[in-house]
C-alpha cells in the first residue's frame, strides 16, 4: 500500500468546524496571522482577556508545522546547557532552559483547562547515545544539568537500557523526565475551538497579502476580505512568500522534516520495544526522533535529507527514514508504513526563539524544532506583551540580526548537510 502523504496527525483529527464563512470584514483589537500553535494560543489567551480579535490563516488551521511534526511536547533547549551557559551566562541560559520546562506544563494547561482531548502524556524524553563517546558527553551534560537547573533527569547507562528501550546501536540514554507528548492535530483543531469560544473569530484560506499602517491602526488585505486592528501579531514562521514578511524570512532558514507512521503495532511487541513508551531523540546532528501513538503506531522522523518539503522530497525522504527505521529495529520487518509526510523547522542562527516587536509588529517564531510547546506558551506570552505586560517574554534579552546572504530561499542546504554529514562521521 502506498502510504498517504497527509501527516497522520491530520488525516486522524475531526476537520475544524468552527472558522467563518463570510468574507473577512471589520475592525478588531488585534490581527493574529498564522493559525499555527503560536497564533491559536494567542488568540484564545487575548479572547478570554477581553479583547476583540481575528485570525487570519492562509490554509488550514495548525495545516503546517503545527500539524506535520512528530508530536514531542520535549523539555530542554536545542542546545547543551553547558554551551548555552558558556555563551550567554549561566543565568540567562538558566532562565531559557526552564522557560521550556515551563512551556511543556503550560500545553498540559491549556489542554486541561479547555477540555482538549489531544492525548497529552508525561513520558519524558530519552536522548539516546548513537556512538559510545556520545555516552561519555550524555554524563557531562546530566552532572551540568543537576547542579545547575534541572533535578528531574536521570542517566540510564548501556547495562540498562532494555529498560527504556531495545533497539540496535545506542550506548545509553539521558532522560528528560518532565517532556510529554500528544496529538498536534487534536490540539490544534481544540485551541481553535476553544479560541471561537472565547470569542475568537478564525477565518482558513485567507493569507495576508498586503498590509499597511495607518495612523494607529493596521489595514490588513486577504483575498477573501480586509480588516483593521490596533495591534497585529505575526506568528507565520519564516516561509511566508508575501512582501510583508521580508525582514522576518532573512532572519529565518526554514529546512524541512519528514516523518513516517507505521501500522499499528501489536501490544506486546509494543511493550517490549518501548517498555518506557517514551518521546526519543538520537545523539547525532542529523538524528532521528521518535515515538508511539495511543494506538501503538510508531512515528519516525528526521532531518533525512537537508531539503524541503514536497512530494518528491518527502517520499524520497521516506524511504530513507524507512530504511533506518528497519535497522534500528529489525524486529518491525514485516511492520507496513501508513503515512509518510514533510514539514517544517524555522531555525534562527543560534537555535533560539525569537519574539518581540518590530516597526509596531508584535511576533513569535523561530523554534527550532521545539514548536509543539515553545508555539504553544509563546503565543500565551506574547498575549501578554500586547496587553501590557512586557516581562512575560522570556526572550526579549535577545536580539536578530539578520543571516548574510540568505534572503529568504535557503540556497545552502546542501552544503550545510553536507558539514553536519561529515561531523556526524568523525564525531
Amino acid at each position: 500500500m502506498t502510504p498517504q502523504s497527509l501527516s497522520y496527525w491530520q488525516a486522524s483529527t475531526p476537520p475544524f468546524a468552527s472558522g467563518e464563512k463570510a468574507r473577512v470584514e471589520g475592525d478588531c483589537d488585534v490581527a493574529i496571522i498564522g493559525g499555527g500553535f503560536t497564533g491559536l494560543s494567542a488568540a484564545l489567551e487575548l479572547a478570554r482577556g477581553g479583547a476583540s480579535v481575528v485570525l487570519l490563516e492562509a490554509g488550514r488551521i495548525a495545516g503546517a508545522a503545527s500539524g506535520r511534526n512528530g508530536g514531542q511536547c520535549n523539555a530542554g533547549t536545542a542546545h547543551d546547557f553547558g554551551a548555552l551557559a558558556s555563551a550567554h551566562g549561566v543565568d540567562l541560559a538558566r532562565k531559557w532552559y526552564l522557560a521550556h520546562v515551563d512551556a511543556v506544563e503550560t500545553v498540559g494547561r491549556i489542554a486541561a483547562r479547555e477540555g482538549i482531548a489531544c492525548d497529552y502524556t508525561r513520558c519524558g524524553r530519552a536522548k539516546l547515545a548513537a556512538k559510545p563517546e556520545h555516552f561519555a558527553k550524555l554524563e557531562a551534560a546530566h552532572a551540568v544539568l543537576l547542579k545547575e537547573v534541572d533535578p528531574n533527569v536521570l542517566l540510564v547507562g548501556p547495562g540498562e537500557l532494555s529498560s527504556e528501550i531495545n533497539a540496535r546501536g545506542f550506548h545509553g540514554a539521558l532522560v528528560q523526565t518532565t517532556s510529554a507528548q500528544l496529538h498536534p492535530g487534536k490540539l490544534g483543531v481544540g485551541l481553535g475551538e476553544a479560541a471561537v469560544r472565547a470569542g475568537a473569530r478564525i477565518w482558513e484560506n485567507a493569507p495576508v497579502e498586503a498590509m499597511e499602517r495607518a495612523g494607529t491602526e493596521w489595514k490588513l488585505s486577504t483575498p477573501r476580505g480586509r480588516v483593521k486592528a490596533r495591534q497585529v501579531l505575526v506568528a507565520t514562521g519564516g516561509n511566508s512568500p508575501y512582501p510583508p514578511f521580508g525582514w522576518f524570512r532573512r532572519r529565518i532558514v526554514t529546512v524541512g522534516s519528514f516523518v513516517i507512521a507505521t501500522d499499528p503495532l501489536p501490544a506486546d511487541l509494543a511493550a517490549h520495544l518501548f517498555p518506557t513508551r517514551r518521546n526519543y531523540v538520537t545523539s547525532r546532528i542529523i538524528g532521528n526522533y521518535f515515538r508511539l501513538t495511543a494506538d501503538n503506531r510508531l512515528i519516525f522522523g528526521g532531518r533525512a535529507r537537508f531539503a524541503l518539503s514536497n512530494p518528491a522530497s518527502d517520499a524520497k525522504s521516506g524511504r530513507i527514514l524507512e530504511a533506518k527505521l528497519r535497522e534500528l529495529f529489525p524486529e518491525l520487518a514485516g511492520v507496513g508504513i501508513a503515512a509518510c509526510w514533510g514539514g517544517a523547522i524555522d531555525l534562527t542562527a543560534d537555535r533560539l526563539p525569537r519574539a518581540g516587536e518590530h516597526d509596531g509588529l508584535f511576533y513569535a517564531m523561530g523554534y527550532s524544532g521545539h514548536g509543539v510547546q515553545m508555539a504553544t506558551a509563546m503565543g500565551e506570552h506574547m498575549a501578554r506583551v500586547m496587553g501590557g505586560d512586557a516581562s512575560a517574554n522570556p526572550f526579549a534579552d535577545l536580539t536578530w540580526p539578520a543571516i548574510p546572504g540568505h534572503l529568504g530561499k535557503p540556497w545552502f542546504l546542501p552544503m550545510v548537510g553536507a558539514w553536519y554529514r561529515l561531523q556526524d562521521w568523525l564525531h
